[in-house]
């Protein structure tokens, strides 16, 4: 160990907001640092950022000096741990290490989208100790709403660190591992210099309830339903899926899997060897000759996507399947904010058809993968950390996990969220830089920021439309034929009921015809003067000013 070196941690996302979870551990003197990252999550646009598939971190600090990144740990596959791993990897080319269903769900996501960058993964799992740069990582087994989820123990020469990833402490899981108490303590006793903690439930009192109490409460509705039983949950949830087929087999009902990213997740688990023991899923054609006491649909759209299998049925789109009058759906699932008035949607269309909605407010049909205040309580007393670094959440949640932290008599607590450099050690926790962080857009097959993708200029076209004009001028710099005019997401009639194109139109005139001939040779000047006179004219009838583009010619 060096006289300056260091150890550090900066967040590029995920603390100071949910999701988009991206670490990064340095360690070294402050010139030549070497690094880890652990998780590259994503998070989805919202109606904000029109046409945009999903957001991803700006990762410009690493990419200048990848050189020095030794490799990149992924704690668990759910997509603001992973998701953007195809996309940002390719920018990097370093070792990543993740488990067999990872590997899986990475591989099965990139035959899916198409996407080039073939990552190499290096098999990482429970009860592995592998080596880093300067870092010794051991992966801990913990429970969460997906299978072969970790944390993982970062010992360096400054001190050992825990970075938790998601977790719960659930003694009766439908899908393992439980987790693992006795490595925690026995790495507590060893002396943890940091911990780096996981915040989403950290405004919630008590305990989490079990998945086996989840189980128990959808073999109860399953059993008392009358008709079909529609169940939409989380497609990673694999835990939640056995469940419901092991609920529905009790029952005497055959199983039909909807949607393409719970048909991957199946895949890549049946792959691994964790479906063993579920009966064979029913085929989509299937469905319309089994008697409608005698089916369950496992299905996607818990969060109300557009697309996805449950607004199809809301709508009564699908070909080979649909829901009548006393059928039940079961949301087996928690709301994300910002989707419940899409959830609502599909709900009352639901209702409209006659079915019967149940949902975690009616039953305990769904219990969250993350730590509770008195699960918290428990992690600190096991790990005995000297510092408590609150990640994975909004400001709300990291002030309550602080607050908690320091009630329970942990040392330090210090404020961190994205771009800041916490220095570890040594000496006093405390942040000593800012880092470049942010947010990329993937657009379709590209990724780049806002200005790079065009999105400040689509957010604006979604208010105002957009006014194509093309004039042709004469070699005396007369109208060789009349100007065209094409406006799109415009109001069509203006408030006298003439239509707006003619408004515009007669705009383009005038504003031509208002500079004398011998100024007209400057068509710079031309084309300015009509896009003023169209977005004038476009105010003065609508109140709005379109986004206008101007093709003027001379012949």
């Amino acid at each position: 160990m060096a006289k300056n070196d260091e150890l550090v941690f900066l967040p590029l996302g995920g603390v100071g907001e949910i999701g988009m979870n991206l670490a990064l551990y340095g360690y070294g003197p402050p010139s030549n640092r070497e690094w880890i990252m652990v998780d590259c999550g994503v998070t989805f646009a919202g109606p904000d950022l029109p046409g945009v598939d999903l957001v991803l971190p700006d990762i410009h600090f690493i990419k200048k000096q990848r050189k020095n990144l030794k490799g990149i740990i992924i704690t668990h596959a759910h997509e603001d741990h992973y998701g953007a791993l195809n996309d940002l990897w390719p920018g990097l080319n370093v070792p990543v290490y993740a488990s067999r269903f990872t590997a899986g769900m990475l591989e099965a996501k990139r035959d899916y989208e198409g996407s080039r960058a073939e990552i190499p993964i290096t098999p990482f799992k429970q009860g592995d100790r592998i080596n880093v740069g300067p870092f010794e990582i051991e992966a801990i087994g913990v429970n969460h709403s997906i299978p072969e989820p970790m944390s993982l123990v970062i010992r360096t020469p400054l001190g050992n660190l825990v970075h938790t990833g998601d977790w719960k402490i659930d003694h009766n899981p439908s899908l393992g591992p439980l987790t693992d108490e006795a490595r925690f303590r026995a790495v507590g006793d060893e002396g943890v210099l940091a911990m780096f903690c996981d915040s989403t439930n950290a405004l919630r009192d008590g305990v989490s309830p079990s998945e086996e109490e989840v189980s128990a409460g959808l073999q109860k509705i399953i059993e008392a339903a009358e008709g079909r039983v529609a169940i939409t949950t989380f497609s990673s949830n694999v835990g939640r899926i056995r469940s419901i087929a092991q609920a529905a087999e009790a029952a005497g009902r055959e199983v039909l899997l909807l949607g393409s990213s719970l048909k991957r997740v199946t895949n890549v688990a049946q792959d691994i060897g964790i479906m063993e023991g579920i009966r064979p899923f029913i085929a989509e054609d299937e469905y319309g000759f089994i008697p409608r006491d005698k089916v369950v649909v496992i299905l996607t759209g818990s969060q109300g996507e557009a697309r996805a299998a449950l607004a199809k049925l809301s709508r009564d789109e699908m070909r080979n399947v649909a829901l009548t009058a006393g059928d039940t759906v079961v949301f087996s699932s928690r709301a994300i904010p910002g989707n419940e008035k899409a959830i609502l949607e599909i709900k009352n269309g639901l209702i409209e058809q006659g079915v019967h909605i149940i949902t975690d407010s009616d039953a305990l049909v769904h219990v969250s993968g993350h730590p509770r205040r008195n699960e918290l309580l428990q992690m600190y007393q096991w790990v005995r950390p000297q510092i408590l670094v609150p990640v994975h959440g909004e400001a709300a949640h990291l002030v309550a996990q602080k607050e908690l932290a320091l009630q329970a008599g942990v040392p330090t607590v210090p404020r961190v969220r994205n771009g800041d450099m916490l220095r570890i050690a040594p000496g006093p926790a405390e942040v000593i830089d800012k880092a470049h962080f942010g947010r990329v857009y993937k657009d379709g097959r590209l990724v780049g920021d806002i200005e790079e993708m065009g999105i400040a200029d689509r957010k604006k076209l979604s208010y105002v439309g957009h006014v194509a004009v093309s004039v042709l001028l004469d070699s005396r710099l007369d109208f060789l034929g009349d100007p065209d005019v094409v406006a799109f997401g415009l109001p069509e009639l203006d408030h006298e009921g003439e239509l707006m194109e003619d408004t515009l139109y007669d705009a383009v005139l005038g504003a031509v015809e208002s500079i004398p001939r011998s100024r007209r040779k400057d068509l710079e000047t031309v084309r300015e003067a009509v896009r003023r006179a169209v977005r004038s004219t476009a105010n003065e009838v609508w109140g709005k000013k379109p986004i206008v583009t101007v093709f003027l010619t001379k012949v």
